[in-house]
């Protein structure tokens, strides 16, 4: 019952930022500057069509009212209509959706196993070469910003040095998505080059931390074998506080493929968040920034859910 208050307590707190959130988008797409009713009928509107334009879209009424109206059409499913494409919001951005799924779950499954083996090892082999190298190229990375990595892998795999893959995600419509995974390469490796360095610095500090501890000390004066001490000491304790660093890094995959869908004009929901602000199209903004920040909150909150989970101090304190 413990357990089930805290989680209960953290999904209520994750629905309140959330509310938070909804405010602060709404707010901030109401102070856009220019006209939604001018940018949709364009320079020619004369001021009897934007007023009509402006009660259509029920631009004329207090902004609490509008908030609250679009807020329960959150609730009920409905992110309005695209001022844009004349079409529901859900279906607009229902294929980019997809598309930064495949591509933040593809970074996502080569990204934290392969930072998980590098930190352990790393830690494991604390100051042999293996450790320096690999401490010095994650600082490296972690120093560069996304649109930086990216533009360099599609200097070095796309158009200077080699020619391998497309230095563009454009996506062919009527193609399978499995006959087009070459256009994935560039944008998932650059995610994968952006998440792993903090990943793997904070499981390789954490999984020297452990080592050292008096419990691995005496497991191994017992005479257990080292890779056993490993499997079932070490890593799973070591890898205790890098489940917060993987949410969270997790959760700016989900984020952070804007920049870097904009750098390969790949069609996710970054580039589509770019297309609707060039083109003030606020109701597409207000569900673009609404998802991700409810990704944020819900990794994080699977985050808190699975530490508390796999900690046994913590599920001591709990009894």
């Amino acid at each position: 019952m413990p357990l089930v208050k805290i989680i209960v307590r953290r999904i209520l707190l994750g629905v309140l930022t959330l509310l938070l959130v909804s405010v602060l988008v709404f707010a901030a797409t109401q102070t856009l500057p220019g006209d939604t009713a001018r940018a949709i009928l364009g320079k020619s509107a004369t001021p009897a069509t934007l007023k009509a334009m402006r009660q259509e879209l029920g631009l004329d009424r207090p902004a609490v009212v509008q908030y609250g109206s679009w807020l329960g059409g959150v609730v009920r499913g409905n992110l309005g209509e695209s001022l844009a494409a004349k079409a529901p919001v859900t279906s607009v951005i229902g294929t980019r959706v997809r598309n930064s799924a495949v591509l933040v779950i593809l970074a996502a499954i080569i990204s934290i196993p392969l930072s998980i083996l590098i930190g352990s090892l790393s830690g494991l082999l604390r100051d042999r070469p293996f450790d320096s190298t690999t401490s010095l190229g994650t600082l490296g990375l972690a120093a560069l910003p996304e649109f930086v990595i990216g533009i360099l892998l599609i200097g070095l795999f796309a158009t200077q040095v080699f020619h391998l893959v497309p230095a563009v995600s454009v996506v062919q419509p009527n193609v399978p998505f499995t006959s087009q995974l070459d256009i994935l390469i560039l944008p998932a490796l650059t995610l994968v080059l952006a998440t792993s360095p903090y990943i793997v610095r904070i499981l390789r500090a954490s999984m020297i931390e452990v080592l050292e501890s008096e419990y691995v000390q005496m497991a191994r004066l017992k005479g257990m074998p080292e890779n056993v001490v490993l499997r079932r000491h070490a890593l799973p304790n070591a890898i205790i506080p890098a489940i917060q660093v993987i949410a969270l890094n997790l959760a700016w995959l989900a984020g952070g493929v804007v920049v870097v869908e904009y750098v390969f004009n790949y069609p996710g929901i970054g580039l589509g968040l770019i297309d609707a602000i060039n083109n003030r199209d606020v109701p597409e903004i207000q569900a673009i920034v609404l998802l991700i920040a409810g990704l944020y909150v819900g990794f994080n909150l699977l985050a808190d859910i699975l530490t508390i989970l796999v900690s046994p101090r913590l599920r001591t304190g709990l009894q």
